[in-house]
């Protein structure tokens, strides 16, 4: 069955969808960027990657060590790049890599005391870019947005879920 076309719905050559301008992947990305580009100066002054901050507060978010594997899901950092960022993080003193116990091959990650005052020290300023934020797009409709886009998310996880339960029946 060929899908239905909706008005609107022809891009360029006559292919049958969205225009691109209509794109969710697209517009995520571009929101992404412009939310990005606020912190980064931020995160440079404190010689950090995006990447590295997302790692150091992630960490900071929990209280005990985490497995690489969730930190990578926590991330959404592939395994090879988090395998780098967190060698240049242990490199820095800022995490620490402990084998866990009954598997010497998988490793739990903490922040160190000095990872913890770099997040101490970045927090304020980065609640001042979140602030800015805020007092631009309002809070209402800032909070309204992290809700819809926590359900969006939670669309996919639906989907796995519901896949895994299909292959057991």
């Amino acid at each position: 069955m060929a899908p239905r076309r909706r008005h609107g719905m022809i891009a360029g050559d006559g292919i049958a969808m969205r225009p691109f301008t209509e794109s969710l992947p697209m517009a995520l990305l571009q929101a992404r960027e412009a939310t990005m580009r606020r912190f980064r100066p931020l995160l440079t002054d404190h010689d950090l990657t995006e990447q590295q901050w997302r790692v150091l507060r992630a960490l900071a978010a929990v209280d005990e060590p985490t497995a690489v594997g969730e930190l990578a899901d926590h991330t959404f950092l592939l395994a090879p790049s988090l395998s780098r960022i967190l060698t240049n993080l242990e490199g820095r003193n800022l995490v620490e890599r402990r084998a866990v116990a009954h598997d010497q091959r998988r490793a739990t990650i903490a922040l160190t005391a000095t990872g913890r005052a770099v997040v101490r020290r970045i927090a304020p300023s980065s609640e001042t870019v979140y602030n800015q934020i805020e007092a631009e797009y309002g809070a209402v409709r800032l909070r309204k947005l992290l809700a819809d886009l926590h359900e969006l998310a939670a669309l996919d996880i639906g989907a796995q879920v519901g896949a895994i339960e299909g292959e057991a029946s």
